[in-house]
């Protein structure tokens, strides 16, 4: 019977985003805004990028899962923000219901691979502060390379087991969803198929990519506090603070958005506040990283300075 009556029901083609509601009056000054988080938020990232691969001061643990966190956030910049941008500029939230759902797993793949890429950041501070005689013998550049591809790789394919169930769903309507971009739950609710199965499967998989990397974060800094509030010098407390201190800036920010919008319980107040907490974790998160980590950062600095000077360098004419 359920069968059948799915079968009478017309399948959507596309699904329409509602944004933020209204806004006919600010949809240029809001594409003027995001459209220079956009520009920002690439070059800045883009910047770091270039600047870990070519200097060589900073071919080091820390800067290489930088380096990736770097190409994470203009991922996902690429992934939310063009859309977005299209919908303010036309007004036409219409998206194709294929177009959503691709949306929706290269979001949640990077989401993923976020959250244990910044586990890794963190187990290197640990290293880098705990266990400063060990730090070279441990952390060593195939470790690098096998835990930031691992974090890439498992979240891809873990995302995929979802793509493939999410794609076997009915879905024929209503077609509007009540956000900026193709958010999970709201996907869901467009089904007209059984969504226990998926649903019990989304709780498996976020515990899986958000229990763990949060464990071992959590666990990370409570040893690298305890291990600072040993040290007896002030100058040597701040100086081994600095060195995690903007990590953790960035595992704040990321963590707490995520923990407002999916795990606090949503009153009426909060769930109007939604989709102002999503744009953190969406788009403010990677606009924010790369000023963190270079205005934070004296090695950063100093890279960008001999940087510039290269370039300028090279763009003076040369004597004959």
């Amino acid at each position: 019977m359920a069968n059948a009556k799915w079968e009478n029901q017309t399948n959507i083609a596309e699904v329409t985003f509602l944004g933020f509601g209204d806004i006919q009056d600010l949809r240029i000054p809001l594409f003027s805004l995001f459209l220079l988080i956009y520009v920002y938020t690439m070059a800045g990232n883009l910047l770091i990028i270039v600047l870990v691969i070519l200097e060589p001061q900073l071919h080091t643990p820390m800067y290489f899962f930088l380096c990736n966190l770097s190409c994470l956030d203009s991922s996902t910049v690429c992934t939310i923000l063009p859309k977005m941008l299209a919908c303010f500029l036309t007004g036409d939230g219409n998206i194709s219901l294929w177009g959503c759902i691709t949306q929706l797993y290269f979001f949640a793949s990077l989401t993923a691979t976020q959250c244990y890429l910044l586990a890794m950041m963190s187990y290197d501070r640990y290293l880098a502060i705990c266990k400063p005689l060990h730090y070279g013998s441990i952390m060593s550049t195939r470790l690098c390379i096998h835990l930031a591809a691992g974090s890439w790789i498992s979240a891809f394919i873990g995302m995929s087991v979802f793509l493939i169930l999410i794609s076997r769903l009915v879905f024929c309507g209503p077609k509007d969803i009540d956000h900026f971009f193709c958010e999970i739950s709201q996907i869901v609710k467009l089904s007209c198929s059984e969504t226990k199965t998926i649903e019990l499967v989304l709780m498996v998989f976020s515990s899986i990519f958000t229990l763990p990397p949060f464990s071992i974060t959590m666990a990370s800094y409570i040893f690298i506090i305890r291990n600072i509030m040993r040290i007896s010098s002030i100058t040597g407390k701040k100086k081994a603070f600095s060195t995690c201190s903007s990590h953790l800036i960035v595992v704040s920010i990321f963590y707490g958005t995520l923990v407002l919008v999916y795990v606090v319980p949503k009153t009426e107040k909060l769930r109007a506040l939604n989709k102002i907490f999503a744009v953190f974790y969406t788009v403010l998160t990677p606009l924010l990283n790369p000023m963190i980590y270079s205005l934070r950062n004296r090695e950063m600095k100093e890279a960008l300075r001999k940087f510039l000077k290269k370039c300028i360098s090279s763009l003076r004419p040369q004597e004959i």
